[in-house]
C-alpha cells in the first residue's frame, strides 16, 4: 500500500471524528489551542490504536484466508464507507458530543466520543493484516492526520457551525468505498495504480 493510499484511508477514518469535533467546537464556543488539542489528541490516539488491535487480531487469521484477503479488505471497507454515507444523510444534532455540558472536554465525556469513532479503524486495521501493511508506519499517519483533523474541526465548530458534519462524514464513506474497490481491482489486475 501506498503513502498516498494510506493518507486517503486516514483521512477517511478520520471524518468521523472531525465531525464530532465540529460538534465539540460548538459546544465550547470560544476553543483555545488547549482544548483543540485535548480533543485532537484524544481522537488521535484511539484511531491508531485501533487499527493496531485490528491487525493484531487479522494477523492471526491471515495465513488461513490468503487467498480471500483481498475480498476481505474490500468488503470490511466498502461495508464502513457505506455506513459513513448513510451516517451522513441522517440529520443529526451535536447534541452527542455534549453540547452545552460546562466540563465537555472530561475523560467520561471524550472517552466513549474517542471509542465511537474509531471502531470503524479497527476493522481497517483487520484489512491492514491481510494487505500485510506495515502497521507503525500506518496508525502512525492515522493518528496524525486523525489529531489535526480533529484540533481545526473544532475550530471551524466554533466558527461555521455544524454545516461541515454530515459533508465530512460523506467525503470519508466515499474515500473508504473508493479504496476498497482499488484493493480489489489492484488484485484482480484490471487497474495496476
Amino acid at each position: 500500500m501506498t503513502l498516498w493510499e494510506l493518507l486517503l484511508i486516514s483521512v477517511g477514518l478520520s471524518m468521523d471524528a472531525f465531525a464530532v469535533s465540529i460538534c465539540k467546537g460548538l459546544s465550547l464556543q470560544k476553543p483555545t489551542w488547549k482544548d483543540s488539542f485535548v480533543v485532537g489528541l484524544y481522537f488521535g490516539i484511539f484511531q491508531a490504536m485501533m487499527p493496531l488491535i485490528g491487525f493484531l487480531i487479522g494477523t492471526g487469521f491471515a495465513g488461513y484466508i490468503e487467498k480471500w484477503d483481498h475480498w476481505i479488505a474490500f468488503i470490511l471497507l466498502v461495508i464502513i464507507g457505506i455506513k459513513m454515507i448513510i451516517e451522513s444523510r441522517k440529520n443529526e444534532s451535536c447534541e452527542m458530543s455534549g453540547t452545552n455540558n460546562e466540563n465537555t472536554l472530561s475523560f467520561n465525556k471524550m472517552l466513549p466520543l474517542a471509542i465511537g469513532t474509531s471502531i470503524d479503524a479497527l476493522a481497517v486495521g483487520v484489512s491492514f493484516a491481510f494487505l500485510s501493511v506495515r502497521i507503525l508506519p500506518a496508525i502512525s499517519l492515522i493518528g496524525s492526520v486523525t489529531l489535526l483533523i480533529s484540533f481545526f474541526g473544532v475550530y471551524i465548530g466554533s466558527f461555521f457551525g455544524s454545516r461541515f458534519k454530515s459533508k465530512a462524514e460523506m467525503a470519508g464513506g466515499i474515500i473508504l468505498v473508493l479504496m476498497g474497490f482499488k484493493i480489489l481491482l489492484n488484485h484482480l489486475e484490471l487497474i495496476s495504480f
